[in-house]
């Protein structure tokens, strides 16, 4: 895992090689283990690529980056690893191709040499890459099918830069730092910036599965992997669910498999939930010795506390578990260094405990192997479940559901801070979401801050003219029509999934210098599961039915039917004690006004609603907080 940048300009003159080295040492904390840059001016064009390393594979001089070919003519800075390069390697050493290492990275080079970008698609693993040729004078981006690894890029028209974070970017004068209204239109709406926006002006993230090409000052973006949508003809009495398990526990125990490759210590996250523990029982049963399980759990918040079922699954498949016990002040106390890691907007409170089993989990292990995705593709969120409530909600006559259901729901209190208040809460939200179409249905069950409460939100100023998230949605939501339950978890795949789970992931993970593996985002995964009908993942109400009926014997029986909890901290709680401190500086009427992007009088009333037990505003106060301190350490 490392960190990679570089620049091409088109202006005639050379890359300012301490620029490339600023960029570079910014990303220092994603490979601390080396770090190179390559330099090349010719025929006006001048071309820079930067690398930090974290090394996994290979820990010799030979895996150093800027890795280039025999001739030196074709170069390459890589982020990732390539879970199938053995293989490759072996086809390419039959073909005539020489290799000075044991790194995935070369077999990525000596592929290109043989196929161009086409070969990019045969590459199984997680990566963003950029390949320079000093023939063509073609620089190639890419990014991995579902994107795990991040890379943005900025264009001018006559500079183009990339990097792995968008701070490498900054370190650049020419790069300006203005905020794209549109983009923060998304992340008041979602909580987090889909691709390909940033909250930057001309600074962009490469979708996933895409290839980018930089030539003779034009760029161009295609695609390379997509999910194949499910046939029309594909009737659901030929589905044979016998030979889908056998077909999906064998690729999945594939992935995982291939995953366990490094040449450093190596572990896996166990939160107790299905997800990871289906991973770790497939790493035990591919182990030679125990596995490292490291597990998440609270000193002193019972309620959010899975210690009991980590350890569980732990003694299941007799694993070397490690349990990370925190309290509420250390989780406290990690907050502020967690919002000044991101360098765009990020409002998933979930960072910090990922932060916190990252920063607890890298003191063992360099690698951890983690459960994430299975939500995504096996409809494991509640969100899945209001399609099916919303067709019997849809059937109760309409004066009977505005004139009586509603009215009542709204006027139902609503907490995070204990059951029955989340309760009302979720029947809050589904009924606000309860809307003619399966998009609004989907916008409204994923909006932060709806569109009248960002028109209250925002003065005149910081307003979008356009509005991006419908648009978002409706396209990814139509890539299935044959399948609302999929076409939802396409949705999730193409937008949340790499925008809010795995940045935060790689971010958290990269800021402790912690590889983070994800065996069920392998993209033959991927593929399968989307082969499967939405009629069997959510089934007489129970998510991930497949799923767990494919693996339910690497399972305790006790998490058979155990719904989805996941990383949760009591924010709404602390907002209101412990953490009111963030609400007094960075959302108070002074700084606000100096600010000029808010309006004070709808933060009060979203502070006040909390304080006074009217509505649990946290969320929505914890994306406020999260903005505030991303422009007070970026902006200003």
């Amino acid at each position: 895992m490392c960190g990679i940048c570089g620049k091409v300009d088109f202006t005639g003159g050379p890359i300012d090689e301490g620029l490339l080295r600023r960029m570079t040492d910014l990303l220092a904390h994603r490979g601390p283990d080396d770090s190179d840059v390559y330099l090349r001016h010719q025929g006006g064009v001048g071309c820079g690529l930067g690398h930090r390393r974290l090394s996994i594979i290979d820990l010799s001089e030979a895996g150093r980056q800027p890795m280039s070919n025999e001739d030196k003519t074709l170069w390459m800075v890589f982020n990732g690893e390539i879970y199938n390069f053995a293989a490759l390697r072996t086809e390419l050493e039959g073909k005539g191709h020489r290799f000075r290492s044991r790194t995935d990275s070369e077999a990525i080079i000596h592929l290109f040499e043989e196929e161009g970008s086409a070969g990019i698609a045969r590459l199984n693993g997680m990566f963003a890459l950029a390949l320079w040729s000093e023939k063509t004078q073609a620089l190639v981006l890419a990014r991995d099918p579902v994107g795990i690894k991040p890379l943005v890029y900025y264009w001018d028209g006559k500079r183009f830069l990339f990097a792995s974070e968008i701070k490498a970017l900054l370190a650049d004068p020419t790069v300006k730092k203005e905020i794209a209204l549109e983009a923060l239109d998304l992340y008041l709406g979602l909580n987090y910036i889909p691709a390909p926006h940033t909250i930057f002006k001309n600074i962009r993230k490469l979708r996933p599965g895409h290839i980018l090409t930089v030539h003779d000052g034009v760029v161009e973006e295609e695609k390379f992997w997509d999910i194949a949508p499910r046939s029309p003809g594909e009737a659901v009495e030929s589905f044979d669910v016998e030979e889908m398990k056998a077909a999906l526990f064998r690729t999945l125990e594939e992935a995982v498999r291939g995953q366990m490759v490094a040449d450093v210590p190596l572990g896996a996250f166990l939160s107790g939930g299905i997800d990871s523990s289906v991973i770790v029982g497939l790493m035990a049963r591919n182990a030679s010795r125990p596995v490292k399980t490291y597990a998440i759990g609270y000193k002193d918040m019972p309620l959010y506390d899975e210690t009991s079922y980590a350890r569980e699954v732990a003694a299941f498949h007799r694993t070397d578990h490690h349990e990370i016990l925190l309290s509420s002040q250390g989780i406290i106390d990690a907050i502020p260094d967690v919002l000044s890691s991101f360098d765009e907007p990020f409002g998933d409170s979930s960072a910090v405990p990922t932060y916190m089993v990252s920063r607890e989990t890298v003191r063992d292990v360099a690698v951890a192997l983690s459960g994430d995705g299975g939500d995504e593709l096996f409809a494991g969120y509640r969100m899945y479940k209001g399609e099916e409530w919303y067709r019997r909600y849809s059937r109760i006559p309409r004066s009977l559901r505005q004139g009586i259901i509603e009215p009542i729901v709204s006027v139902l209190p609503e907490s995070r801070d204990d059951r029955y208040g989340e309760q009302f809460r979720r029947i809050k939200k589904f009924l606000r979401g309860a809307k003619e179409t399966l998009p609004e249905r989907v916008l409204a069950w994923n909006e932060l801050f709806g569109p009248e409460a960002r028109e209250a939100l925002l003065t005149a100023d910081y307003r979008s003219e356009r509005h991006l998230a419908p648009e978002l949605f409706a396209a990814a939501l139509s890539r299935l029509p044959a399948d609302p339950l999929n076409r939802m978890l396409y949705a999730d795949l193409k937008i949340s999934l790499p925008a809010d789970m795995l940045w935060k992931v790689d971010m958290m993970s990269m800021h402790h210098v912690l590889e983070v593996r994800v065996p069920l985002l392998d993209h033959r995964v991927c593929e399968l599961a989307f082969r499967i009908g939405g009629e069997w993942k959510l089934r007489q109400g129970r998510g991930k039915y497949i799923f767990i009926e494919t693996f339910k014997d690497l399972l305790p029986k006790s998490l058979h039917h155990r719904p989805k909890w996941g990383f949760e901290m009591p924010i709404s709680r602390w907002l209101k004690t412990d953490l009111q401190d963030l609400i007094s500086t960075h959302l108070s009427r002074e700084r606000i006004a100096k600010q000029g992007i808010f309006h004070y009088p709808a933060i009060e009333e979203l502070v006040a609603s909390l304080m006074h037990h009217k509505r649990d505003t946290s969320w929505q106060i914890w994306n406020l907080i999260a903005f505030q301190a991303w422009y007070e350490s970026h902006m200003q």
